[in-house]
């Protein structure tokens, strides 16, 4: 079995990265357009630059020209600031991810919309990025639905195992996590740590909503029972 995790509102929350997220986009682009009332849950990286420079007027060929100099600034930012202001691992969650770690039927990897250099700043900031050895990530694709593919492509080559999207539990705190789990055919579990409540994820249809990772003897319960 194939544990796909998300990271921000489902593992961890806060630390610095909407701040050096912001301050790349100053430094490259001279503006990081309306990045206060921006909707950032369950997207892209890449995405949510995108649609901040589109909503500041910037065309999307200098967007492009300059994305690779905007993921340096904001990840040597991220970098400098995580090691003072390091994120927080949310109630429940590393002891979950320990409990998995040490089963044998198991293997872990990510599923996120951050970049790869990012995702790891934020996880070992908190000594959980060991436990996550492959994954896929915003620095592989914009659309956040292409990235269950390559995780499971990538934990089959690396755990040396045979594994399909029906063999995959997605875990997330969005209707996006939810949405790409789906894609592939995968379990999927919504968890209301993060801008979503328990009602909200239960309308867009998972297989199971936790309202945390806090029980974890129930958490495991209920997604054991979800394959028979």
């Amino acid at each position: 079995m194939l544990f796909l995790f998300d990271i921000d509102g489902t593992l961890t929350w806060g630390g610095p990265a909407k701040e050096a997220f912001q301050e790349g986009l100053e430094a490259v682009f001279g503006t990081a357009g309306p990045i206060d009332d921006h909707d950032f849950s369950g997207k892209t990286d890449p995405q949510i630059a995108r649609e901040l420079m589109a909503r500041a007027g910037v065309d999307a060929s200098t967007f492009e020209g300059s994305a690779s100099a905007l993921w340096d600034a904001y990840l040597d930012r991220l970098e400098a600031r995580i090691a003072h202001a390091p994120v927080t691992v949310l109630p429940g969650a590393a002891t979950l991810v320990r409990r998995l770690h040490e089963r044998a039927e198991v293997c872990l990897a990510l599923v996120t919309g951050n970049l790869e250099r990012g995702a790891r700043l934020k996880l070992g900031s908190v000594g959980l990025e060991g436990f996550f050895p492959v994954g896929a990530f915003g620095s592989d694709h914009e659309e956040r639905n292409r990235l269950p593919g390559v995780a499971i492509e990538r934990a089959s080559l690396h755990f040396g195992r045979t594994f399909n999207g029906a063999d995959a539990v997605v875990i997330g705190d969005t209707p996006r996590d939810v949405e790409c789990g789906r894609a592939v055919g995968a379990v999927t579990v919504a968890v209301a740590t993060g801008r979503y409540d328990a009602a909200a994820l239960h309308a867009c249809g998972p297989d199971l909503v936790l309202e945390d990772f806090r029980d974890t003897e129930t958490t495991l319960r209920e997604i054991r029972a979800l394959f028979p």
